[in-house]
């Protein structure tokens, strides 16, 4: 998941500048325990507008100080509950471990979604 080299606290605040893609709940609440500021992807397989989002996540980890995560929640269903997940992709927002903001509303581009890290849940 992520790389853990360098146990250095200013390390694992260094948000990897690719998405890193989690297997399940765990590794999600892994992930977000490790960095001050997580965009987290619920993409599913197969959704079309999932995959032209992955190319613009992968925009805003090198744009922004936010750690983007990839999740299927199909590998563990109860992130769907517990994250109130309606459609894909979905993307959550993560700040010192509590989520934010939240964003499922279909495809959008990179400077919507740099907008929405950085506005962190202030968002009107």
């Amino acid at each position: 998941m992520t790389d853990t080299t360098d146990a250095s606290a200013t390390a694992e605040s260094r948000a990897p500048d690719t998405p890193v893609r989690l297997a399940d709940g765990d590794e999600l609440a892994a992930f977000v325990a490790d960095h001050d500021l997580v965009l987290v992807d619920l993409y599913t397989e197969g959704c079309s507008l999932c995959q032209s989002i992955e190319p613009v996540v992968g925009n805003v980890a090198r744009a922004t100080e936010a750690a983007v995560g990839m999740i299927n929640p199909r590998d563990d269903p109860e992130l769907v509950e517990a994250y109130d997940v309606r459609s894909a992709p979905t993307l959550l927002l993560f700040e010192d471990g509590e989520l934010v903001d939240r964003m499922a509303e279909g495809f959008q581009g990179t400077e919507a979604i740099v907008e929405f890290v950085e506005d962190r849940g202030e968002s009107e």
